[in-house]
């Protein structure tokens, strides 16, 4: 998203989600069920299920909620009518915006994720307005601050372990992956000893609009709206901010 790397984003939100646990607990639990019901209970021979535990244990979700989330998703019972659909539009300075929401309830997110958008200098577009722009890819994450691994080992043991590229960044190195290879390349980097901080199914812009001053402001401020929706799951963008 913004910033120099996603590893900084992720950091630089990370205060503001210890003090939103609540909301994370709800948005990971909701990934499981959506999974569970999809693919089925085992995480094993369920790649999305695998990798929403995964992301749920890091955020210290406690094991009963999972398998709840889990038997919940495979049962069919209350609270599994999740619909799971897409958003495209526009945010400030023409910066393309693509919404993952799952609601019990369209109407009801359609017209909260309007009212953000329209009183945050955005819009709603429609079906394919900005999709084409993005690329579903696996990106896992490595701390660089904590492994004394050089970048040449690094792109080689990505490379080995399936990766189709390796971005060197101050902080992180971002390996991605095709989607179909994201897990296992997530868990040969984690059988290395690597310190991967996270590892997720993301959409990656092809290309990037960068903001500065107040467009900047505004468009931080729409994202930051949008991802405490309860109804929204993952807001991709090709926003840059400027240096």
């Amino acid at each position: 998203m913004s910033g120099h790397s996603k590893w900084s984003t992720i950091k630089r939100k990370k205060a503001k989600v210890d003090a939103q646990r609540g909301k994370l607990f709800t948005r990971l639990s909701k990934e499981i069920i959506i999974a569970a019901r999809n693919g089925g209970p085992d995480p094993n021979g369920n790649m999305r299920l695998k990798a929403a535990v995964e992301k749920a244990k890091a955020a210290n979700i406690p094991n009963d909620n999972i398998q709840r989330a889990i038997q919940k998703g495979a049962g069919g019972g209350d609270g599994a009518n999740f619909e799971e659909f897409s958003y495209e539009g526009y945010g400030p300075g023409g910066a393309a915006i693509l919404l993952n929401v799952a609601t019990d309830n369209r109407n009801r997110t359609a017209g909260e994720v309007r009212h953000i958008l329209s009183k945050h200098g955005g819009n709603l577009g429609e079906t394919g307005c900005v999709g084409w722009m993005f690329n579903e890819k696996g990106l896992i994450i490595i701390d660089r601050q904590d492994t004394d691994i050089s970048e040449d080992d690094m792109i080689m043991a990505a490379l080995e372990a399936g990766a189709e590229d390796v971005k060197i960044e101050e902080d992180s190195f971002e390996v991605s992956t095709v989607p179909e290879d994201f897990e296992s390349v997530r868990a040969a980097l984690v059988e290395q000893g690597l310190p991967v901080v996270d590892a997720e199914l993301t959409m990656i812009p092809q290309s990037t609009v960068k903001l500065q001053g107040t467009e900047a402001e505004k468009m931080n401020k729409l994202i930051e709206l949008l991802e405490d929706n309860d109804d929204v799951q993952q807001v991709f963008t090709n926003y840059e901010e400027e240096d």
